[in-house]
């Protein structure tokens, strides 16, 4: 009876750590995610002031954010396991930042740029603090999604691929709907890995939900440019 007792109380022992892991990295996760703003911001704000971004040709530009972010996200991975994992981190998102500013200089062309660059940060952190409520009483197992969520961005990077060299507003747009909902889904299930423990590297973790909100944001910002940018 007490060795029954003594193996019960080991496993409640065990499940209450691994709560507690758990809980750990998502706080650190957010944290890191908070942080990872300010390079964002910086590189953005850096990138309109010098107009380096948009000094590239459209094909240079997109060698280079392709060459770049998959370059950052690689080194990420491969150092997420020490400090120097922060580090690049904190890089990449500087760098994204900087690549940023070729959409933000474009909108802030409009007279109420600034109105939508702002209104694109709102409608960003209501789905990301709408997602982020959903993932933590969605009770279900979730790791089923991820194939179709992954297979759904990898034709999303295609299709722009292709729009890049049509052209389409029409395709941009669609586009755009598309990303914001698969993105917003990818939120729900990249959170809920780290709730249910699929996920234990906290710097891997942020690297996922900043490319969410990144993806997001930028798809917000191109469809209120198209529909509310205002050239009076």
């Amino acid at each position: 009876m007490n060795e029954s007792l003594q193996t019960y109380n080991g496993a409640s022992i065990g499940a209450d750590g691994l709560a507690t892991q758990r809980q750990r990295v998502l706080r650190n996760t957010y944290w890191l995610l908070a942080l990872s703003m300010l390079p964002t911001v910086l590189g953005a704000w850096i990138g309109v002031a010098t107009g380096i971004a948009s000094m590239m040709t459209p094909g240079v530009s997109l060698i280079v954010f392709m060459v770049g972010a998959f370059g950052f996200m690689f080194a990420i991975e491969k150092t997420k396991e020490s400090g120097v994992g922060v580090a690049v981190l904190l890089a990449f998102t500087f760098f994204m930042g900087l690549m940023l500013s070729r959409l933000l200089s474009v909108i802030l062309g409009f007279s109420n740029g600034t109105s939508l660059i702002m209104t694109a940060f709102g409608g960003t952190a209501l789905v990301f603090f709408g997602m982020a409520s959903l993932a933590t009483v969605i009770k279900r197992d979730l790791s089923g999604m991820g194939k179709f969520l992954y297979i759904g961005a990898l034709v999303i990077l295609v299709a722009g691929l292709i729009n890049f060299f049509v052209q389409s507003s029409a395709a941009m747009l669609t586009m755009s709907v598309l990303c914001i909902g698969l993105f917003s889904a990818f939120m729900v299930y990249d959170i809920k890995r780290v709730i249910d423990g699929g996920q234990t590297n906290y710097i891997s973790a942020t690297l996922e939900l900043y490319l969410d909100i990144y993806n997001v944001f930028q798809s917000l910002l191109a469809i209120l440019g198209i529909f509310g940018g205002d050239r009076d």
